[in-house]
């Protein structure tokens, strides 16, 4: 039961109901996306096949880009993202009928895939436009980092449920999936804001305005870039079910424990910035959160024990975060409301390439290298990209402040 001070907040407070919902929608995604990859490493036991699952959602999610994003700056961006935590609650639905009726399969996981990534072109650049709108701008770096803060929440909690409730089975989780995106997607319409719609939206020209947009602004550019290469070459979350079952010698629960690892660090590391937000020397701070992230990833890939394994993730997660609150930020900071929809669907198209693309690269080099050369490569292929971009984007490095 809610005190009458939550439930105040919550009838008040867009911004709030916004943030639950989210919330609930991530964990609920989370906790899907921990179930389907035990789920194929148990049919197929392959690293290629785990990084599969992340091309097939990248792909779709690719084309479907600057269109989700023009759609984003026309109609409704709270009903939007209220259909697609609707989407996945039905994927949660389909995954539990295809456990209960035995016909669970390699080919039906890489089908949930290719709806996950569409689904995700539309999810990702809605929820972020929205949350300009809910809260003044001179909060919008503070709002930014306290939405992060439930979304890393999310992150840890999703995970560490799953794990523990896969020990119930499949279906457990599914069915927990589904009704999590069903209460998120009833909450979301309940949010309530201003809607404009953009008047630039329906032509050719404007379908790759947010793509022009960003690409003149070489901070933005090089922002979302060095979080594009960082991810994508040092990502492992593809590899987590390898190292929780053979190197780690575990099962689901230490699946669970290394998918929430970074989201607790990077949760510290949101509390740390609502509280005190980067005010100074932004660009070279943000390189060296990027260059952290790498060599957390590398003691990560050589670890054997799940303690200091679960301490790299954190330590990486932490320094993720910085990148991604100084983006997002950046990126609401620089782009106008009307345009703000294509150009949060560009940085879409940027995370996906990371993460989805990510897993797939992180798979492929997995076949070939083996678990460990690929997170040990991956690694240093991150601090390599930190150092080229001072040089390649010196306008980012000598940034001082968000708002200079």
């Amino acid at each position: 039961m809610l005190s009458s001070h939550y439930r105040t907040l919550f009838n008040q407070s867009a911004f709030m109901r916004f943030w639950v919902a989210r919330f609930m929608g991530i964990s609920a995604n989370q906790m899907l996306m921990l179930g389907i990859a035990w789920h194929m490493y148990d049919i197929t036991g392959s690293a290629w096949d785990l990084g599969l699952v992340g091309l097939f959602q990248f792909l779709p999610a690719l084309l479907m880009a600057l269109p989700a994003g023009q759609l984003i700056d026309r109609h409704h961006r709270g009903r939007i993202f209220a259909c697609c935590m609707l989407l996945q609650g039905l994927v949660a639905l389909v995954l539990l009928w295809a456990m209960l009726n035995h016909i669970e399969s390699r080919e039906l996981i890489f089908i949930i895939a290719l709806v996950l990534g569409i689904n995700r072109s539309f999810q990702m650049p809605s929820q972020q436009a929205i949350t300009p709108l809910l809260v003044p701008k001179d909060l919008l770096q503070r709002a930014t980092a306290l939405s992060s803060t439930g979304v890393e929440i999310a992150i840890i909690g999703g995970p560490a449920l799953g794990g523990a409730i896969y020990a119930f089975g499949a279906t457990t989780v599914y069915a927990t999936c589904a009704i999590l995106f069903i209460a998120a997607f009833a909450l979301t319409l309940t949010v309530r804001y201003t809607h404009t719609p953009s008047t630039l939206a329906a032509s050719w020209d404007s379908l790759f305005a947010g793509l022009r947009f960003v690409f003149q602004r070489k901070v933005l550019l090089g922002a979302i870039s060095l979080d594009l290469f960082a991810v994508l070459l040092g990502g492992a979350t593809a590899l987590l079910p390898i190292y929780a079952k053979d190197i780690l010698n575990g099962g689901p629960q230490a699946l669970g424990l290394l998918r929430a690892a970074p989201a607790v660090g990077a949760l510290l590391m949101s509390i740390i910035m609502t509280r005190w937000p980067i005010e100074k020397a932004m660009g070279y701070k943000l390189l060296a959160a990027v260059a952290v992230f790498g060599l957390a990833n590398i003691v990560f890939g050589l670890s054997t024990h799940l303690g200091l394994s679960i301490l790299c993730l954190a330590i990486a997660g932490a320094a993720d975060n910085i990148s991604v609150v100084t983006r997002l930020t950046l990126m609401q900071i620089e782009t106008p409301d009307e345009m703000r929809g294509r150009v949060a669907a560009v940085n879409g198209v940027f995370i996906g390439a990371s993460n989805e693309l990510g897993e797939f690269e992180s798979g492929a080099t997995a076949a070939a290298l083996g678990p460990v050369g690929s997170v040990v490569l991956g690694g240093i292929g991150t601090i390599a990209v930190a150092l080229a971009w001072l040089k390649l984007f010196p306008d980012l490095a000598k940034r001082n402040t968000i708002s200079h």
